[in-house]
């Protein structure tokens, strides 16, 4: 990088930091880098990747999960895959946020689509199937999924109901079998963490898609207006405590209980209220008590978790059944309407990352399709990284063409926090 070295200010930054006048010292070095430079960047830092579902067609998908800080693992994931079901292609692609740790978002990017290939593979048999059956039975498995994180532990004991059977150290014994390899210990440390959930399925004939969103990511469509422009649509509602909808929901569900939220957190401890993994928020306290709390090593400080176990009443408080979104996708003629129609998915950093823009991330969104536009992407195998539609777009929220801003945010000198939260985007041509 050269010379190139600058210096940057609070206000100089763009918004979308984690950054107050209190992290100083002020100003903090960066590196102006050139556009090649910005590039080569995003590959070290933004995990670029693109799967091509149909080269005539044009299908295809392209993720990035972004985290500058050079210390900082992300916990964010996405994926994109390609489902066999029956000998025919299904799409499915996702975003997941997790929290408190990442052994379960992990878990979940990888296994998760096998699930739903499962299901889908089972029931799936029959020609002809409504859109209303596949949005249950995508629903079914993503529940079915979830059940099983605390089921697998439950079934070491007989089930939650044998508990008082066995003494601390028999309950130690069973699931710190780290000697042994360790696969019980593996599988209650799922049920110590969470994660949030937004997944997309399209049939092979790209004429269906569905949605379905457990947390506060969001999905958006980009679609071409008939004559110029941009029509953008978010199709998703955040499942957290900014959500009245969601808050009325977990009260109605556990009347009489007026701490199931304490300042618009489930229980006083977590933000989105509906989510995959977060045992101790489905599961009776004996669970967290007797399960969690003897794992070696496990929680630093169970008298956090007790504030939030004295709540928990009637669970479960964290639902895992997600809100399945259908639509219908109209035919694309390539040659009459080239311009493909977009789904976005992304993790809550994305709207952070987007809070400077005017009409936030709407006008990002459509400064980039337009962009799209007019710029000629290479097809694959020829796929570069300013190629990639998702990091095109994350590069859009980070400041553009302005190198300054774009390159700030990429080399910014932080190097004892994340101060940018982490983001994963996938986009998907429809």
């Amino acid at each position: 990088m050269g010379d190139s070295l600058q210096w940057a200010y609070l206000e100089d930054l763009p918004a979308g930091t984690r950054l107050t006048p209190d992290d100083g010292p002020w100003p903090r070095a960066y590196y102006l880098l050139e556009d090649e430079e910005i590039w080569e960047e995003f590959e070290r830092v933004a995990d670029p990747s693109t799967v091509l579902f149909s080269r005539d067609k044009g299908w295809r998908a392209d993720g990035v999960n972004f985290q500058p800080a050079p210390t900082t693992n992300t916990q964010d994931r996405y994926v994109l895959k390609q489902l066999n079901i029956h000998g025919r292609r299904w799409t499915l692609t996702g975003v997941f946020d997790g929290h408190l740790g990442d052994e379960t978002v992990e878990h979940v990017a990888h296994h998760l689509p096998i699930i739903v290939e499962e299901f889908l593979s089972e029931h799936l048999k029959q020609p002809q199937i409504s859109p209303a059956f596949i949005s249950n039975l995508f629903s079914r498995s993503i529940v079915a999924f979830d059940d099983a994180i605390a089921g697998d532990i439950l079934d070491l004991f007989g089930g939650s109901d044998r508990l008082d059977e066995y003494s601390d150290h028999e309950i130690s014994e069973i699931i710190n079998d780290q000697h042994k390899g360790g696969d019980n210990y593996r599988k209650a440390r799922l049920c110590m963490y969470g994660t949030t959930a937004l997944v997309a399925l399209t049939d092979p004939d790209h004429e269906n898609l569905w949605v379905a969103n457990l947390g506060d990511c969001q999905a958006v469509l980009v679609s071409p207006k008939a004559t110029e422009g941009w029509d953008v649509e978010f199709i998703t509602a955040e499942h957290n405590g900014a959500n009245d909808a969601e808050i009325a929901r977990v009260h109605r569900e556990h009347p009489g209980e007026p701490e199931c939220v304490v300042d618009r957190r489930v229980l006083g401890a977590l933000a989105p209220t509906r989510g995959l993994g977060d045992v101790p928020f489905k599961q009776p306290p004996a669970f967290t008590r007797r399960i969690l709390y003897n794992l070696a090593p496990g929680f630093s400080d169970t008298a956090a978790w007790e504030r939030c176990l004295e709540r928990n009443i009637t669970p479960p408080y964290i639902s895992a059944a997600p809100e399945v979104t259908h639509r219908r996708l109209p035919r694309r003629n390539s040659r009459s309407s080239p311009r493909p129609r977009y789904l976005i998915l992304a993790t809550d950093g994305f709207a952070e990352l987007c809070r400077g823009h005017d009409a936030g991330e709407e006008s990002v969104l459509v400064e980039w399709a337009m962009r799209e536009d007019k710029d000629q992407i290479k097809s694959l195998p020829d796929l570069e990284t300013q190629d990639n539609l998702a990091c095109r777009l994350l590069r859009q929220a980070l400041g553009g063409e302005d190198r300054a801003a774009v390159s700030a945010m990429l080399t910014l000198d932080v190097e004892d926090s994340a101060w940018v939260d982490d983001t994963a985007v996938v986009v998907q041509t429809l």
